[in-house]
């Protein structure tokens, strides 16, 4: 299947918002414990602004997913490190599109000249984790029991993928 990549625009407000919220009620893919309002997508525009970011559509326009990088910290010391973050649709999973997505960034990511990609991953999303292991992540840190949600603790796990 050929995957089309176009910057997330404001068109594509309710696709990334509903995806989003699907992970934040289903899983822990999402941090939020409850559903986002359709206005959260203006953070999202503004998170990545000057990153590498895309919405991921199918030969019929169909949106599959998006996929980002934003800055890990304001400060220029922090200027070659970016977090990365991507959501499918659920029916889309399992079908290679994340590595596809990964695969974008990443190729974003050294253009931009970016060093550094790191993925916050809830301890309890073992998918992730185990996704980003077979990429060429590592686990740099963990954050003991740092988030609760749906009433369990959460580890925060840090990976990286030096470019």
């Amino acid at each position: 299947m050929e995957y089309k990549f176009l910057p997330i625009s404001p068109e594509d407000r309710e696709d990334v918002i509903d995806t989003f919220n699907y992970y934040i009620e289903n899983s822990f893919a999402a941090y939020p414990e409850t559903r986002v309002p359709y206005e959260f997508f203006d953070f999202f525009l503004q998170a990545i602004s000057g990153y590498p970011n895309a919405v991921v559509k199918d030969e019929h326009e169909n949106f599959l997913g998006f996929c980002m990088l934003r800055p890990h910290s304001p400060m220029p010391t922090f200027s070659g490190t970016a977090e990365i973050s991507y959501f499918i649709r659920p029916e889309h999973t399992g079908k290679g599109i994340g590595s596809v997505m990964l695969e974008f960034l990443l190729s974003g990511a050294k253009e931009k000249r970016l060093h550094c990609i790191l993925a916050s991953i809830s301890s309890l999303n073992e998918g992730s984790i185990r996704f980003h292991s077979q990429h060429g992540f590592s686990e740099c840190g963990r954050f003991k029991e740092a988030g609760k949600k749906k009433g369990r603790f959460f580890d925060t796990v840090w990976m990286q993928k030096l470019l």
